[in-house]
């Protein structure tokens, strides 16, 4: 059966996930790019982005599990546009017209409308549904792989508090925020469920991994 993971998910110290308050021209709010600063220097990213060169080491390891074995995403409004995008029929998300996923990609929201197709094998598809809905909805069009579940902070919180994620990776940044919106709230000992390890980087980050005991044998 496919895993439901999620991958290179930073937090700051105090837990935020995003900062406070997300714009167009602020898809991060006041946190801007402090919380993915340690991803930008790796090979993985520069990759990614049709560079070359990059760093390698404990964070490039680490981000390079973003892609392989992911059939499909799942991310919420907030991760596809800026708050009110479901108004404006052009807007088709941040990332230009070969968005970096590759895959089917599931935007859940209150406000779906038709897919649209782009470059690089991404199709967004708008969904109005329950976690666990969602996921079905996502594990079918995987075609046996896995399902990554994308973000924002809330949509990761409401699939964990639902004990729908296998496999997850959180990278917890040496800053404070001090608002925005947060992961753990209303997850008290989620971590009973998983086998926990930290990996400390050069960089300052830390990766945080939770692994559902029973996945392994999956």
């Amino acid at each position: 059966m496919s895993h439901a993971r999620v991958h290179n998910f930073s937090i700051s110290l105090d837990g935020f996930g995003t900062g406070d308050v997300q714009s167009q021209d602020a898809p991060f709010g006041h946190a801007g790019e402090r919380l993915h600063q340690w991803m930008f220097t790796t090979g993985f990213w520069h990759d990614m982005t049709g560079g070359s060169g990059g760093t390698g080491g404990i964070d490039d390891a680490f981000a390079r599990q973003f892609m392989p074995g992911i059939g499909a995403e799942i991310m919420g409004a907030g991760k596809f546009g800026p708050p009110g995008w479901h108004e404006d029929p052009e807007w088709k998300g941040w990332w230009g017209p070969n968005p970096p996923f590759h895959t089917p990609t599931f935007v859940l929201t209150h406000h779906p409308r038709p897919s649209i197709e782009m470059e690089g094998g991404t199709t967004f598809h708008f969904l109005d549904a329950s976690p666990d809905k969602a996921l079905e909805t996502a594990r079918e069009a995987a075609g046996g792989q896995d399902v990554r579940i994308g973000g924002g902070p809330t949509v990761i919180r409401d699939f964990l508090a639902a004990r729908l994620v296998d496999r997850m990776h959180v990278v917890v940044v040496p800053i404070l925020l001090g608002r925005g919106v947060r992961l753990w709230d209303g997850l008290e000992d989620l971590e009973k469920d998983y086998e926990v390890e930290a990996t400390s980087s050069p960089t300052g980050v830390t990766h945080v991994t939770f692994t559902r005991a029973d996945s392994e044998q999956a």
